[in-house]
């Protein structure tokens, strides 16, 4: 596996908008670069961040986990973390994660550079309501639990496939609520049911309409 790139630049009007650019892999053994680009910048009393990850092609659980703990403290300062440019495969992931809730992503660095614009130093996340965030799992799910007697991970994919194709608009969430509501009361986690529909080669709706018209 690569390993990490990592460069920081200066944006926005008055030059107070930082970019960390990052390419490769981000997981448990190239975090800490990113990290320390993190840190330095918030050493230096600069929150207002986009992170750039258009040619980052991965991100484990210790990645995310470096934006969810940070973030509250930016936006403390009235400073926020972007992250742009995500590739398909990175914001997929992102959205099951259900990391959308908490953090914003835009498909351009532009777009957030303008969004800070826009905001005039103040961060649109600082909320007067009582209402928490919602808690992110970032440990990774176990690959199966909680099966029925005598069956195995292969007949479960053989389930996921068959509620797939079912189903082509459905997406990892639902197709892993319909497996625990099944009578065989299958629980997998829905980034569990995301690998095995990309394994699969089932991930999109094109995917399985393909595999629909050649069977």
């Amino acid at each position: 596996m690569e390993g990490i790139q990592v460069s920081v630049e200066k944006a926005g009007y008055q030059g107070d908008i930082s970019i960390i650019k990052v390419g490769g892999y981000i997981d448990t053994t190239t975090s800490s670069e990113l990290e320390r680009a993190l840190d330095s910048l918030l050493k230096a009393g600069i929150f207002r961040i986009i992170i750039d990850l258009g040619n980052v092609d991965y991100i484990s659980s210790a990645g995310w986990g470096i934006f969810i703990s940070e973030i509250k403290g930016i936006r403390e300062r009235s400073g926020d973390l972007k992250l742009a440019k995500m590739i398909p495969d990175v914001y997929e992931v992102f959205e099951l994660l259900e990391f959308h809730y908490i953090l914003k992503a835009y498909d351009t660095v532009e777009q957030a550079i303008q969004d800070f614009d826009k905001e005039g130093g103040v961060s649109t996340f600082i909320e007067d309501s009582d209402e928490e965030e919602p808690e992110p799992v970032l440990d990774d799910e176990p690959v199966l639990t909680d099966l029925p007697e005598e069956m195995t991970g292969n007949e479960v994919e053989d389930k996921v496939r068959e509620i797939a194709l079912a189903n082509p608009d459905w997406n990892a969430g639902q197709i892993a609520k319909a497996l625990s509501s099944d009578e065989s009361t299958i629980r997998v986690g829905k980034l569990t049911v995301w690998k095995m529909l990309r394994k699969m080669n089932l991930s999109s709706r094109n995917d399985r309409e393909r595999a629909l018209r050649s069977s």
